[in-house]
């Protein structure tokens, strides 16, 4: 992918010929994933919600994926884990804390997408979030937040107090 993208001495991107849409925002995504690790600091959802956008949104299933941080919320890694129906994913809290452990992340940002647009939380989306966020704590591992993205905009359970 990266071979069709050439920046110029100015900075600007440059495609070698015309591309896809696809092409482009997997370009987008790669570039938003670099500008967040190159952050010192994940400092809440508005940090990652353009990445998270990028990498769900336009997705036709739902997908459940969680940035890895260290102990200092600086960007490990970011993993899509589950992959559902059109309005459900079976989400399991032990590969979650699995996964963590691998990573030997400190913390975590949790986000799914709802094809439907609507990024309201629903009444499983919370549950669920309270079985991942207790499945890590027993291995000292702190969510920070799930993150619900819709094309109508994103829902952040942190802020909601919900977490």
């Amino acid at each position: 992918m990266q071979s069709l993208f050439r920046r110029d001495a100015e900075g600007r991107h440059r495609t070698l010929r015309p591309v896809t849409e696809k092409e482009l925002i997997e370009y987008a995504s790669h570039l938003l994933c670099n500008d967040l690790l190159a952050r010192p600091a994940v400092n809440g959802v508005d940090d990652a919600a353009a990445f998270l956008r990028m990498r769900l949104c336009r997705e036709e299933r739902e997908l459940f994926g969680a940035l890895f941080l260290d102990h200092k919320h600086r960007v490990i890694s970011f993993e899509v884990l589950f992959m559902g129906t059109l309005n459900f994913t079976a989400v399991h809290p032990r590969e979650v804390a699995r996964r963590a452990l691998a990573l030997n992340a400190g913390a975590v940002i949790l986000a799914h997408n709802h094809p439907s647009g609507d990024p309201e939380p629903s009444a499983n989306d919370r549950k669920m979030t309270h079985r991942v966020r207790d499945a890590l704590a027993l291995v000292e591992v702190r969510t920070l937040d799930h993150v619900i993205l819709g094309e109508h905009g994103n829902v952040s359970l942190a802020e909601r107090g919900w977490l």
